[in-house]
């Protein structure tokens, strides 16, 4: 059903105005079924297939991180153009998740931390130092870093690398705990701190140090 298009004796604009704005109304009381026509129409824009995975984010620049990645989060990944991941799991990459690098010729980089819970923690500095040298290596661009949840392992190589960015500590671990949420440990943040930043001052930022 179409509104009437009304006219007034003010201007002829607003008459104009009347015809360029009809719309379509529904009739509540028609309770039949939509046309098949209707059904089969396409929705622009539709962008249902591209989900992200858990807690992803844009970390700068060509860096991104998240939790663990699955078949249902292949399609958005493909619209970042990744030249590389970043896994922080020692676990072997699951096959169809190497099928979708092979096919899309993403590199990976595997850099295997146990999920350890507190107080049994021990976070290895000198891995975390070589994951951070990947992450600045612009070659690698874009990169995704991700773990199981994209909180702990991936929230201290990001930490390590705000750091470097010379943020303060309470920006950093502000970052840290709105990923961990509940689960925010203190030997992770202790240990962000604690990070020796200098072995790594030598290396080329390809990204700004933005103090915060």
């Amino acid at each position: 059903m179409k509104v009437d298009r009304k006219t007034t004796a003010n201007s002829e604009d607003e008459t104009e105005m009347c015809k360029t704005i009809e719309v379509a109304l529904v009739d509540h009381r028609d309770l039949s079924p939509p046309s098949s026509a209707f059904l089969s129409s396409p929705v622009v824009g539709d962008d249902l297939s591209f989900i992200p995975p858990l807690n992803f984010a844009m970390v700068d620049n060509g860096i991104f991180r998240s939790g663990f990645p699955d078949s249902a989060n292949f399609s958005f990944l493909q619209t970042l153009g990744l030249r590389s991941i970043i896994c922080m799991c020692p676990e072997p990459y699951p096959e169809q998740n190497a099928d979708f690098l092979k096919a899309n010729g993403i590199r990976l980089f595997q850099f295997g931390i146990e999920g350890y819970k507190e107080p049994f923690v021990n976070i290895p500095e000198d891995t975390i130092r070589e994951a951070l040298k990947v992450v600045l290596d612009v070659r690698n661009h874009p990169v995704l870093i991700h773990c199981k949840r994209g909180k702990h392992r991936t929230g201290c190589v990001v930490g390590c690398l705000r750091k470097l960015q010379r943020w303060c500590l309470s920006s950093i671990f502000d970052e840290y705990q709105r990923f961990a949420a509940a689960k925010a440990r203190v030997s992770d943040q202790r240990f962000m701190e604690l990070f020796d930043v200098s072995t790594l001052k030598h290396i080329p930022m390809p990204f700004s140090c933005l103090k915060r």
